[in-house]
Formats: structure tokens, C-alpha cells, sequence
């Protein structure tokens, strides 16, 4: 077919723009809603869903006539909505939203449903359309080449974003690369298919971008509009996100992701922070602090006479940069050694032993910040503390009424603690602190700091004798029980309690949204076939299990930017793999290989926890490669199913291809919701895999008994 090859090019330039618009819009999205896991399976799961949608209305596309002229005017979209959407997102958001108030799930469900609609319903529905272009007679196999197309383009997207764009670009510098890599292969289609006024339009659309590109800088732009009234003094991008530092008379403001990490006049965290756990050993010659060395806490330990040393992690290294550049003397005492690295691995690797562990991370409202709160945690904390240690962590604010939520979190803080230490101590301070040590502890912090000679500012005995009343600490001791669960590693039950807790904020119901997800499954899943129900649980699984190996490979091995790059990568790897494999087999392969593959993908989903817990017990580089190459192997089997299925379940070209991307994208939001936010905190790691692996092992033996085989 002529322009064949530009086709390919186009399907695999529309692989490249979704994962790193994706990946830009969904670090947007958190920093613009003060992002948890929930908000995140929110916006993962609205951006699949909508791009199933997408994939269902390209049904029509059987009825056009000429598919080229739709195809090039909704690439030029692809390329330009992205850009549009961050501006929107952070020049009206306080025009839609309460200014300074944190918007509820309600809110920011709406919200990605109406900005990513766009995007992701064009991409899903330009899925089926290159299937109907690319199908040069009545066959499956169009659908197994885009699916292939778009998976080496997702690849190149990966490695583009991980390696090379997030460390070169800010946001719109990124999104530029997608955005002109989109518009030249418009470009490309339009010529070789000798659409004159389409050329016209996209090589406009390409030189207008260029202009903007050069001319403008709508990162800064932007941002100040975003915070308007403020002076932006640096805004820039990581691997780790996105932080803007303000500036208001001789304060400063560090806010990462939309989130305040402190403020340089806030005495009161600083001070509560250092002297609750310093005050347990006035005497203490070394000290760890886990993060939070920038806002003053490490430079406050020093008040202590007898520190020798204060080895301060810092895990994002363009804080560190930021800190130096604008808080010079928080780090500049030679006895502070900045350790750029994550905190865990840092406590797995050390050889030191420490006084006192001060952990100041934030509230467990991720999977990733909840490893500084688990059982596993706090014990690899007391081997590295010397006789008498204490560690130290904050969690939750207590404003004289103990809710519900609040008391479930403090008592499964407080039992996981007890697990690892014998003498807790929870101060209901400005934030509930917890210390803990296996010595004595004691609650007369005035009289200590008093005899050390500690100037302080605010913690001070007029201060902790108001803060520290018998009815707060009551209040404390009444959430403490026996029956509270153990926060672990692969059971991350305290941050299921801290979404509860976030959530008690807001009214919220989810049965109207639940009722819509499940209509919308309902319209385009129906009729559900077992070839289709097999697409759907392998999408189900391919999310959930991926979200199960990131979660592993940072409990086991810390959060390393490019290793967790370069599991989602192999992840991709492993998916063209597969769908090219199995596209050089198709014609001999039948229904009951799709069945076996699904009986196999449930066997592996199944084995996956038992072997994560085994690597947990070996920390080598072979050890630390078997995650990556676990998920390349699940990138194998996935890949694998989706032109099998076209193959097997074959009607037309769009019709099919419709059919299987909606199940495929479908299930995928429906692991990204639910997986992440609600059933591995609540269930555990092991009995999700092992749901995942009933749902495959069942989607095949339905295959095995109903149906007839397709030659």
C-alpha cells in the first residue's frame, strides 16, 4: 500500500506522544491536587478509560471514506492539546477551585475526566482508525502491526522521558518533543498521500510551535500566572517533580508537586521536629535525619553540644541544589554530611550506628513514603542505633478531636511500632509524634532541653505545657489497640488508614462514580465474549501486577529513579517483544493458545509475591536485576495476548480492533483504580496477585469450554 511505511511511522510517533504526554500531564495533575495514591489511580484510570472509550468510537471510522483525512488533523491535535491542557491546569485552577483549599475526590474526578477527554478519546480512537488504514484486505493482522507500532513507540517514549527529556527539559520543553515529532509526520502522511491543504495545516502547525518554542517561555509564564501575587524566584523539574520556590519579604516557600515541604519561617515544625527526639539524648555524638535537612532541622540538631555528626539523606537532589543556592548556611557546618540518596536504602546499607533516627518524610499518603512507616522499616532502624537509640517520625495533626479515621491511624502506627521497639511515646504536639526506643523514654522535654541550654524559640515549657495536657495525651492513649493491624511492607495498611483519613475532609460518596464506571463497562464491554473477557482481565493483570513490582523493587531496594525507569522500559520492552513474536506466528495459532496463555499469566501472577519475598532476602546486583527482568517477562505474556486475540476472535477490521484495545484499555483502569488505591492496602500484595492470577486462570478455561476454534 502506498504510504505504508509513513503510517507505521505516525502509529509509532502516537506511541511515543502518549507515554510521555501521559507521564508530563499525570506529574501536572498530582502537583496541581496535592496528589495521593488515590488521586493517582484517578487520573491512571480516567486516562484509560477514556482512551477504551476512544478505542470504541473508532467503530465509525469503518464508514469513512478517507481515513487519511481524519487521521492527519487528529495527530496535529495530539500535538497541541498537551500544551493546552498544563496551561489550563495552572492558569485556572484557582479560578475553578477555591483558592489555597484542598479540592476533594468529587473535583478532581471531574477535573481529569473533562481535561484528559480530549487527548485520550482522540489516541484511543486514532488506535482503530490506523487498524482500518493499515488493513489492506480482510484480516487481523492490521491489528496486531498497530499494536506493535504503538508499543515501540511507547519504548522510545520511555527511554526519551527517563533518560534524556527530565533531565534536559522543564514541562513544556518536554511536551515539545512529541508535539513537533507529531506534526512532522502529519507532515510526512499529508504529503505522501498528496493532501495539499493538510500539508498547509500541519506544516503551520509545525512552524507556529517552533515560534512558541523559541519566543515564549510558557514554563515561567505559566507559573507565575499559577502563583499569582507571589514572587516565582525558581521553578524546574527532576526525576522526583516539580518545585517552585517563592519568595514574600525574607520568606521562602519550597513547594514540590503543589504540596508546601516547609517554609523557612516555620520555627514550629523545625523545632518540634529536632528537640522531641533530641531531648531523649541530650548527649547524642551522631544523628541521622531522613530528609527535611533543607528547612533547618539539620542545622537545629547542631544546638546540641556534644553532636559530632549530623548525616542528613536527601533523596530528590534539585532540593539540595535549590537549598544551597537560596538557604546557604542550613547546610554549610562541616559537620552536616549530605547524603544524596533514598533514606531506606540508605539504613539497609550503612555501617554506621546512630544516637538518634529522626525520619522527617511526609504523611504516608503514597505507597512509596509508606516504607518509612512499616515494621520492616523500623527494625532495620534498630540495628543501626546504639544502646538506647530513639527514633523519631511525625504523623497526622491533633486538634482536640479524635475522629474515627484519625484514631485507626494512630493505632496502627503505634502497634507497628510496638512490634520493633518496646517503649513508644505519641505527643500530640503540632503534628503526633511518635518516639521510640528500646530504653526509657520521658516526657519532661522542657527540663532536658532546659539542661542542655538549648535556646529554642517556641518549644519551650510554656509551649509543651500547653500542648501537652493530660487529656491530649488521654486522647492519645485512648487510640492505642491491641486489635489495630501491623503496618508491612507488602500489607501497606497504614496508608489505606491515612486515605481514610485524608478523605474524612471532604464529603465524599462513590457510589454515583462506581455506578458510572460500571455503566460504562457495561456499554463497551457488551456483549462480552470470552476472547474479550480475556483482553480485559489481561489488561486487569498487566496494571496490576506492574504497580506490585514497582511497590517490591522500592520496598526492597529503594526508590532509585532510574532503576524504577528502567522497569517500566523492560515492562514495554517486553510488550513489543511479544506482539511481535506473535505476530510472525499468528497464522498457525488458535483459540486454545490464547486459553493457555491466560492459564499461564495466572500462574505467574500467582508465583510473583512468593518470589519477591525471596528476593528480599538477597541484596545483590543479580537479586536487584530479577525485578526488571520479572517485568519484562510479564511485557512478554501481555504482548502476546492482544494479536492472538484479534487473531482468534476476528469479525472486521474495526469492529475487532474496537473491540479488543476497549477491553485491554478498560481493564488496565480498572487495575490502575483499584489496585493501587484500595486493594493492595487493603488485602496485601499476595492476595492481589493471587486475585489477579484467579481471574486469568479463569478467563482461560472459559476459552478452553466455550466456543470454536478459529483457523
Amino acid at each position: 500500500m502506498p504510504g505504508r511505511r509513513a503510517l507505521f511511522l505516525a502509529v509509532c510517533c502516537l506511541g511515543i506522544s502518549a507515554f510521555i504526554t501521559q507521564v508530563t500531564l499525570m506529574r501536572e495533575l498530582l502537583g496541581i491536587f496535592s496528589g495521593n495514591e488515590l488521586v493517582f489511580g484517578i487520573v491512571l484510570g480516567n486516562w484509560l478509560l477514556l482512551t477504551g472509550i476512544g478505542a470504541t468510537l473508532g467503530r465509525t471510522s469503518a464508514r469513512l471514506r478517507d481515513p487519511v483525512a481524519v487521521l492527519v488533523p487528529a495527530q496535529i491535535l495530539i500535538a497541541v492539546l498537551p500544551l493546552v491542557d498544563v496551561l489550563v491546569l495552572r492558569t485556572l485552577h484557582d479560578a475553578v477551585f477555591l483558592r489555597g483549599a484542598a479540592v476533594g475526590v468529587t473535583g478532581t474526578m471531574v477535573s481529569c475526566f473533562v481535561l484528559l477527554a480530549p487527548y485520550c478519546l482522540i489516541a484511543g480512537y486514532l488506535l482503530t482508525l490506523a487498524s482500518r488504514i493499515l488493513a489492506s484486505n480482510s484480516s487481523a493482522t492490521s491489528i496486531g502491526q498497530v499494536y506493535f507500532l504503538d508499543n515501540v513507540g511507547d519504548v522510545i517514549g520511555g527511554l526519551l522521558f527517563s533518560f534524556v527529556l527530565i533531565h534536559l527539559f522543564d514541562t513544556f520543553g518536554i511536551l515539545y518533543t512529541p508535539a513537533m515529532l507529531n506534526c512532522a509526520l502529519a507532515c510526512m502522511v499529508a504529503f505522501v498521500f498528496k493532501k495539499r491543504v493538510l500539508l498547509l495545516s500541519s506544516a503551520a502547525a509545525t512552524v507556529l510551535l517552533a515560534v512558541m518554542a523559541l519566543g515564549y517561555d510558557l514554563d515561567r509564564i505559566s507559573t507565575r500566572m499559577e502563583y499569582a501575587g507571589r514572587l516565582v524566584v525558581h521553578e524546574g523539574t527532576s526525576p522526583y517533580g516539580r518545585l517552585v520556590v517563592t519568595r514574600s519579604a525574607r520568606q521562602y516557600d519550597f513547594i514540590l508537586n503543589g504540596v508546601v515541604l516547609f517554609t523557612t519561617h516555620d520555627i514550629e515544625d523545625v523545632e518540634e521536629t529536632v528537640h522531641f527526639a533530641m531531648a531523649q539524648q541530650p548527649g547524642a555524638r551522631c544523628v541521622l535525619l531522613i530528609s527535611g535537612g533543607v528547612s533547618g532541622t539539620a542545622r537545629e540538631i547542631l544546638k546540641y553540644p556534644h553532636v559530632a555528626r549530623v548525616d542528613y539523606v536527601e533523596l530528590d537532589p534539585q532540593i539540595l541544589e535549590v537549598g544551597r543556592r537560596f538557604l546557604p548556611d542550613r547546610l554549610a557546618d562541616p559537620r552536616i554530611h549530605v547524603i544524596n540518596t533514598d533514606g531506606r536504602l540508605f539504613v539497609r546499607q550503612t555501617g554506621r550506628r546512630y544516637d538518634v533516627v529522626i525520619v522527617d518524610v511526609p504523611d504516608p499518603s503514597t505507597s512509596q513514603i509508606n516504607r518509612f512507616y512499616t515494621r520492616e522499616f523500623l527494625t532495620e532502624v534498630r540495628r543501626i542505633l546504639r544502646p538506647g537509640g530513639v527514633i523519631s517520625f511525625a504523623l497526622g495533626r491533633y486538634e482536640n478531636y479524635l475522629s474515627p479515621e484519625l484514631a485507626d491511624l494512630i493505632g496502627t502506627a503505634h502497634r507497628t511500632v510496638k512490634q520493633a521497639f518496646e517503649n513508644v511515646v505519641i505527643l500530640p504536639a503540632g503534628h503526633i509524634f511518635f518516639l521510640a526506643s528500646d530504653s526509657p523514654l520521658t516526657l519532661e522535654i522542657a527540663a532536658r532541653i532546659e539542661e542542655a541550654g538549648i535556646a529554642t524559640q517556641l518549644v519551650n515549657r510554656h509551649y509543651l505545657t500547653a500542648v501537652l495536657t493530660p487529656d491530649r495525651l488521654a486522647a492519645m492513649h485512648r487510640a492505642i489497640s491491641e486489635a489495630a493491624p501491623v503496618n508491612r511492607d507488602f500489607s501497606p495498611v497504614l496508608y489505606y488508614h491515612h486515605l481514610r483519613y485524608w478523605l474524612s475532609r471532604f464529603t465524599v460518596s462513590f457510589w454515583i462514580p462506581g455506578a458510572v464506571l460500571l455503566l460504562i463497562l457495561l456499554v463497551c464491554l457488551h456483549p462480552i465474549r470470552p476472547v474479550t473477557f480475556a483482553l480485559f482481565t489481561t489488561g486487569l493483570t498487566a496494571s496490576a501486577l506492574e504497580v506490585v513490582l514497582l511497590v517490591g523493587f522500592q520496598i526492597l531496594y529503594g526508590c532509585v529513579y532510574h532503576r524504577v525507569g528502567l522497569i517500566i522500559a523492560l515492562f514495554m520492552v517486553g510488550l513489543g517483544i511479544g506482539s511481535f513474536t506473535m505476530n510472525r506466528l499468528l497464522p498457525g495459532r488458535r483459540r486454545r493458545d490464547l486459553a493457555w496463555l491466560e492459564v499461564a499469566m495466572g500462574m505467574y501472577a500467582a508465583a510473583l509475591p512468593f518470589a519477591m519475598v525471596g528476593l528480599g532476602r538477597f541484596d545483590s546486583p543479580v537479586s536487584q536485576a530479577a525485578i526488571p527482568v520479572l517485568a519484562l517477562v510479564l511485557g512478554v505474556g501481555v504482548g502476546l495476548a492482544f494479536p492472538l486475540a484479534g487473531k482468534v476472535d476476528f469479525s472486521a477490521v474495526t469492529t475487532t480492533a474496537a473491540r479488543l484495545y476497549t477491553a485491554d484499555y478498560l481493564g488496565a483502569a480498572v487495575g490502575a483504580l483499584l489496585v493501587s488505591t484500595l486493594l493492595i492496602p487493603v488485602m496485601g500484595v499476595t492476595a492481589v496477585c493471587l486475585l489477579a492470577a484467579g481471574l486469568n486462570i479463569l478467563s482461560g478455561l472459559i476459552l478452553l469450554v466455550t466456543g470454536r476454534e478459529t483457523r
